[in-house]
C-alpha cells in the first residue's frame, strides 16, 4: 500500500496536488467519470498499487461534481460501494490497529471526499441505505440528515447492497469491483454466492440458519417474511412457509484481501 501514512489526508492532499497540479484544474473545467474513478481505484487497491493520486482526486472533487456524476441509483451504489470497500483496505491495512474499536472506527470522519472528511457510517447508513439511523434494524430513518447526505443519497434503498459492502471482516461479504452498468447482474451474483455459503438449511426441522446481516437490517429485507422470500428466491430454501430462522454468529475477525470476480 502507500508509502504515505493514511492519518494525514489532507497533508496527502496537499502534497499529490503539487506534484499533478492538473487534478484542481480539472475538477472545475470538466465532468469527471466518477465510476470510472471508483472502478480504477479499487482496481489499484487489488493490486497492491499507488492509490495516492485517485485519493486526492476524490478529495479535490466537489458535491455538486458527485451530484450531476451519480444521477442514477446505480451510478451512486456502483461509485460508493466500491470507494467504501477501497477505503477499507487502505485504512485498515496501514492502521489495522483502528479495528481494535470498530464502533469509532466505522463512525470517525476519516475519509477525504469532497472537500471534506466523511465517516464510513455516512456512506453506508446515510447515502447507500438512504438517511437510515444505525441503530433501527431499517425501520427507522434519521431526523435530520445533512445536505452532502441528501443530496447524494439513493432513492430507493437496496438490500443486495448488503452482501457487497465489506467491513474488513472475516464473514462480510469479499470485494468485488462494481460497474454501474452491470451492477443488477453483479448485485445478484453476489448475493447468491454470499447466501449459498453462509446458509444452512436443514429440511428435516424446517430450520435455516442465516447470517447475522438479515437480523441487523432486517427491515431492508422486509422482516422475517422478506427474508424468508429473498431465501426462496435464491434457492436456500424450497419454501416459505413453516421455515423457522435462526442467526448465526458474525466473525469480526480482521480479514483483508477477500476479493471476488463478478
Amino acid at each position: 500500500m502507500s508509502a504515505i501514512k493514511y492519518k494525514y489526508p489532507v497533508i496527502l492532499f496537499l502534497l499529490v496536488l503539487s506534484i499533478f497540479p492538473s487534478y484542481g484544474q480539472m475538477a472545475t473545467s470538466e465532468v469527471l467519470d466518477l465510476n470510472s474513478l471508483s472502478e480504477n481505484f479499487l482496481t489499484r487497491v487489488r493490486n497492491n498499487q499507488d492509490t495516492n493520486e485517485l485519493r486526492a482526486q476524490l478529495y479535490s472533487t466537489t458535491l455538486e461534481e458527485l451530484e450531476v456524476g451519480l444521477d442514477t441509483d446505480e451510478k451512486k451504489l456502483a461509485f460508493w460501494i466500491n470507494v467504501y470497500n477501497a477505503y477499507i483496505q487502505v485504512v485498515l491495512s496501514e492502521n489495522p490497529e483502528k479495528y481494535d474499536d470498530r464502533g469509532t472506527f466505522f463512525s470517525s470522519e476519516q475519509l477525504p471526499i469532497a472537500g471534506r472528511l466523511i465517516s464510513f457510517e455516512k456512506i453506508e447508513h446515510g447515502i447507500i441505505r438512504k438517511s437510515q439511523w444505525k441503530l433501527g434494524l431499517g425501520m427507522i430513518r434519521k431526523w435530520f440528515p445533512n445536505k452532502f447526505e441528501r443530496k447524494l443519497r439513493v432513492d430507493n434503498r437496496e438490500y443486495r447492497v448488503h452482501f457487497a459492502l465489506n467491513c474488513g471482516a472475516k464473514d462480510c461479504p469479499p470485494v468485488a469491483i462494481y460497474n454501474a452498468d452491470t451492477l443488477n447482474e453483479q448485485l445478484n451474483k453476489g448475493t447468491a454466492a454470499y447466501l449459498s455459503k453462509t446458509s444452512t438449511y436443514n429440511k428435516e426441522t424446517g430450520e435455516v440458519s442465516v447470517t447475522s446481516l438479515f437480523s441487523w437490517f432486517r427491515g431492508d429485507f422486509g422482516c422475517k417474511s422478506g427474508v424468508k422470500d429473498i431465501l426462496k428466491e435464491f434457492d436456500i430454501i424450497p419454501t416459505t412457509k413453516n421455515i423457522d430462522l435462526n442467526y448465526k454468529s458474525y466473525d469480526w475477525t480482521l480479514d483483508l484481501d477477500n476479493w471476488i470476480d463478478l
